[in-house]
């Protein structure tokens, strides 16, 4: 569609819940900034998404749904107060839908999802099962007929997150070292790979590579991490709580890392850090690590992979099955493709 870009000049981004698609929708950002340089551009999110998103020069203003003290009614009349030109939702459930719709907006944009495109004047096809997640959201901007001048995904880290990050790792005697971040969290128990078989691959790492293995967690995930360093043979150090924004820096500052399919894998990838990916019921052609310094490992006997259960009618074997040995050439793997070894380290901080 044709719009009239000397019209714009309010606009509103949509994408509410998971961290990990708040991370993959920052690739618009640049994009609508260059398209429109003078306009007043402003991010809707959730609260625990706040901090991907908060800081970047290519917004203005975070906004933030609290479910637990807004109704849809109050958030309605939040965004539609405020009078935007265009409204992106890159997020297409039925609230975001609504808040799009009764935006007032002269332009809105969003996917053929049901009924909710009728919520829209804008629609974009969605190709959510045919290409990265980066570039279903692009396609938002494409709808437009504005022109993809930047395809990078972006976290600004503060000062206070930066200088957080480096006490703990002097603190903790990480400086000059080649350091492994484990994230054995995720969303969904299907997701994760066992916490003995990630402490069994961190004392590998340790014994062949001189590796200083740092343990991650976020809410609710302490003692699984405290678990996974009882495992170990090798001494692993726990980050300390964080936000977002000092668990960016701390993985910035991290030679790989080595996950579950989550937040944090995003965050890695959005922040350079070579990344070692483990897969089972999500598809990482559509939701993997973002860019090229990655390597995904999956249980490729399996004809079930990509089948997006919450739970597994069959154990979860695409997990319970995956080897110790075939994580472990995953990290080899990436090792070799990034260059790194015990006599030439790449060290970030």
């Amino acid at each position: 569609m044709n719009i009239d870009r000397s019209r714009i000049r309010k606009i509103l981004i949509i994408k509410l819940r998971a961290i990990g698609d708040v991370v993959l929708s920052t690739i618009v950002l640049h994009n609508l900034r260059f398209a429109f340089p003078d306009a007043q551009i402003d991010f809707l999110t959730e609260k625990p998404s706040r901090d991907i998103v908060e800081g970047n020069p290519d917004i203005n203003n975070v906004l933030v749904f609290d479910g637990k003290s807004q109704n849809g009614f109050g958030l309605i009349w939040n965004v539609r107060k405020r009078n935007y030109d265009l409204v992106i939702d890159l997020f297409g459930n039925p609230r975001s839908a609504l808040v799009t719709y009764f935006s007032g907006a002269m332009y809105r944009v969003g996917y053929r999802f049901g009924w909710r495109e009728k919520c829209y004047n804008i629609i974009v096809e969605p190709r959510g099962g045919e290409v990265h997640n980066t570039e279903f959201n692009l396609d938002a901007v494409r709808s437009l007929g504005l022109q993809i001048v930047d395809c990078g995904l972006r976290i600004t880290v503060n000062e206070e997150s930066n200088t957080f990050a480096e006490r703990f790792f002097h603190d903790q005697g990480l400086n000059d070292s080649f350091v492994v971040a484990i994230n054995a969290a995720g969303g969904w128990y299907t997701k994760r790979w066992s916490i003995p078989k990630y402490a069994e691959l961190a004392d590998i790492l340790g014994e062949q590579h001189q590796t200083k293995i740092l343990l991650l967690w976020g809410p609710g995930e302490r003692d699984d991490a405290e678990r996974l360093a009882t495992l170990m043979t090798n001494k692993a150090v726990l980050i300390p709580q964080t936000t977002l924004k000092q668990l960016a820096a701390i993985l910035k500052r991290c030679s790989i890392m080595i996950t579950n399919d989550s937040g944090p894998m995003h965050i890695a990838a959005a922040v350079g850090t070579p990344t070692v990916a483990i897969f089972g019921p999500t598809n990482p052609m559509l939701q993997g690590p973002f860019g090229n310094q990655s390597e995904i490992v999956r249980n490729e006997r399996l004809g079930c992979l990509g089948c997006n259960f919450t739970k597994c009618p069959i154990g979860n074997p695409c997990m319970e099955e995956l080897s110790v040995e075939e994580v472990f050439q995953a990290c080899q793997h990436l090792i070799t493709k990034i260059s790194i070894t015990e006599d030439e380290l790449v060290i970030k901080n």
